[in-house]
């Protein structure tokens, strides 16, 4: 920190300086950039040339609230009940907490007390920014609007936006759009982050090579906005949307919103991808010093169609190939023949285990594997035993009918019964048997959204509610079960954002598990995500979503760029794909701390030739190269005898690599410049190259 009038605040390589305004009762932007930058003249520049002030032309606020700068647009709009709308606040306060920088602005008028927070993270690039709204009079507050933050971002020229679109089984498709002049917004009102876009966003200069990355930490309704206007300015708003489009504060009641996770990273969206892996390393702290474990799970397998026997010929296959852990998805409950019964009612199906259910995962556990588990706890079957004793526990508005979505219902995890019934069912399986693995799904998003028999849902704040239920029931299972690891995934790659992120292992991208279709969704997810949370399966090709045939080793290549998983049917594989299934498995086994630990360089993309991911430990002197053939659908290369090529990054161009398998040393300089070649054909179309630094 600085003076009482102006703050920096300093992260890894980076620096992030605000000030209080001379012309007004707000606090601006001074710079944000690499470190140095804020002891110049602003990145941002205005003039007040004209009595018409442009958003351009007034000073690039941190945050605006409608009243004082209506013509800027506002990040938020508060009125009293009957009174008009608008805050017209006056600076109380500054200090820092703990190391947060918090800076106060009061309007006793509408009796608002608004703190702007500001922390940054050990160890990253990533400043956080958030904003906690107490209401300091009498009557209540209607909030319409309570983003988190505005950012102002400099540019020069065209404002280059980068994130993450898709749809159900084709998430974080890599999308970008130049932006010379107005509005792009995206969001979801889906109860959760959703499949259409990811709260993610990389803003660039199209005159430079920087990039300024944003995230918003929120699994429930959202928004981000960028404005490109005259003179030099992107300005980017994000927050959560309100349920029924309003909040109420009561008098004396403080509201915080999410976390809005601010990067810089000089070296493009590579660069930034690395600062936003170093955060999410951070998020899980001790957790990454667990070995993510080979897991194999039987539902491509068997479906619904679970039985002890079938179950236990895939087990006895994943362990003889070196899977080390075993998780049965979906119909191993009651009632769980199909999707149309048994959710909420968790409790093993006798049927499908004769001689009990802890005997079959005593039976599993001594082939050498942990056991785990998939479960659905938002959800509930209309003809559960649940939903028949607590039909009130769905949201559900009077006298309207229950919209089913996949044959179900879902609870409302706002209620604190609810969430105690979640909790003491997962206590339950948790600890009745030796299951260490938990997988989370949520299928549905929440349609019919009310809470009967509590009137109009407007005061509720049901999205908020049941964001706090959710992350209530993870916090639990954190604290009460620590060895537990826990899987996130809400229809795939539904909520993935940080706060599930920092209380779960893994999450799960996608349901498409097609290998080139996978391949472009993992090339999305590991711009904006880690790979140590990047949960990968081998499934039988061609794949139910794509048809397009890939070898053995470019699924496992491909799925050993994060966290390896198998969930094909082990049992049709013939003994030479057993081994090679088992050869792939121990050279991840051998690599996986440097894919999880490592610095991540994207080499191109999918839609090159040949694509690949490399990963480097420095302090061990290893480099991992992912590396697949993109090209003709039968393998073979584009120019027959010539062979493709990756161009390496971050080596030492004087120091000397070693590829053991290959009996080839490099030059740095060599696989900087020239390039690590490969000799695709219809046969060979993936490589996992290891250099050791010698």
């Amino acid at each position: 920190m600085t003076d009482t009038r102006r703050w920096t605040l300093r992260t890894e390589n980076t620096s992030y300086t605000v000030r209080l305004s001379p012309d007004g009762p707000w606090a601006e932007l001074d710079a944000w950039g690499p470190l140095g930058v804020e002891d110049g003249p602003s990145a941002l520049d205005w003039s007040h040339r004209t009595h018409f002030i442009t958003p351009a032309d007034a000073a690039p606020a941190e945050y605006v609230p409608h009243g004082l700068r209506p013509f800027t647009g506002a990040d938020l709009v508060a009125s009293r009940p009957g009174a008009e709308r608008g805050v017209w606040w006056e600076f109380a306060s500054a200090e820092e907490v703990d190391g947060t920088l918090r800076l106060a602005f009061a309007d006793d008028v509408l009796g608002l007390r608004t703190v702007l927070c500001y922390e940054s993270v050990p160890g990253t690039d990533v400043v956080l920014r958030w904003t906690e709204l107490t209401c300091t009079g009498d009557e209540e507050l209607r909030l319409e609007r309570v983003d988190s933050a505005g950012v102002n971002i400099p540019v020069t020229g065209t404002a280059r936006l980068t994130y993450l679109t898709g749809q159900w089984s084709q998430e974080f498709q890599r999308t970008q759009l130049d932006l010379p002049r107005g509005t792009f917004t995206m969001g979801s009102v889906q109860g959760v982050p959703g499949h259409a876009y990811a709260p993610w966003l990389a803003v660039q200069d199209g005159t430079s090579e920087a990039a300024y990355g944003l995230a918003l930490q929120w699994p429930g309704n959202w928004h981000m906005t960028a404005e490109a206007e005259p003179g030099g300015a992107v300005r980017v708003r994000a927050g959560r949307v309100p349920h029924e489009g309003a909040v109420f504060l009561a008098p004396g009641e403080t509201l915080a919103t999410p976390r809005l996770a601010c990067a810089f990273s000089p070296d493009g969206l590579d660069g930034l991808a690395r600062v936003w892996h170093r955060y999410e390393r951070h998020l899980t702290g001790e957790r990454l010093d667990r070995p993510r474990k080979v897991l194999y799970n039987s539902w491509e397998a068997t479906g619904f169609d679970v039985d002890a026997a079938g179950q236990l010929e895939l087990a006895e296959v994943a362990a003889d190939i070196g899977a080390e852990l075993f998780v049965v998805d979906d119909g191993w409950f009651t009632g769980r023949g199909d999707d149309t019964g048994g959710l909420g009612d968790w409790y093993p199906d006798p049927a499908a285990f004769p001689h009990g259910f802890g005997r079959f995962v005593d039976d599993v556990r001594a082939l050498g594997l942990d056991f785990g588990l998939w479960v659905e706890p938002e959800a509930v079957s209309p003809a559960s035993r649940l939903y028949a004793e607590h039909p009130e526990w769905v949201y559900r508005i009077d006298d309207r009918p229950a919209r089913l979505v996949r044959n179900q219902l879902l609870l409302d995890l706002g209620r604190a019964d609810v969430q105690d019934f979640v909790i003491a069912t997962l206590d339950r399986l948790l600890t009745e048997h030796p299951v260490s693995y938990l997988k989370w799904d949520m299928n549905r998003p929440p349609t019919e959204r009310g809470r009967p028999g509590t009137g109009h849902a407007d005061h509720l704040d049901l999205d908020a509610r049941h964001v706090a239920g959710y992350l209530r029931v993870l916090d639990h299972l954190r604290a009460a079960h620590p060895d537990v690891t826990v899987e996130g995934c809400a229809g795939g790659g539904g909520r993935i954002e940080h706060a599930t992120i920092a209380r779960t292992d893994v999450v799960w991208p996608s349901d498409n598990t097609a290998p080139l279709d996978r391949l472009a969704i993992q090339h999305g997810f590991l711009h904006a995500h880690a790979p140590h949370v990047m949960s990968s399966w081998v499934t039988d090709a061609p794949g139910v979503f794509d048809p397009r045939p890939r070898s053995l080793a470019f699924r496992f290549v491909n799925a050993m760029c994060g966290v390896l998983g198998i969930g094909a049917d082990l049992r049709a594989w013939t003994p030479e794909q057993r081994a090679e299934a088992a050869r792939w498995i121990a050279r991840y086994k051998d690599v996986r701390d440097v894919v999880h630990r490592g610095e991540v360089h994207l080499l191109g993309s999918p839609a090159d030739p040949t694509f690949g991911v490399q990963y480097d430990a420095p302090e061990a002197g290893r480099t991992v190269v992912a590396a697949l053939s993109t090209g003709r659908l039968d393998g073979a290369p584009l120019v027959p005898g010539r062979p493709a090529r990756l161009r390496l990054r971050g080596l030492q161009p004087t120091a000397r690599y070693r590829d053991a398998a290959a009996e080839r040393t490099y030059s740095g300089a060599h696989l900087l410049h020239h390039g690590l070649p490969f000799a695709w054909s219809a046969a060979h179309d993936a490589e996992l190259v290891v250099l050791t630094r010698l």
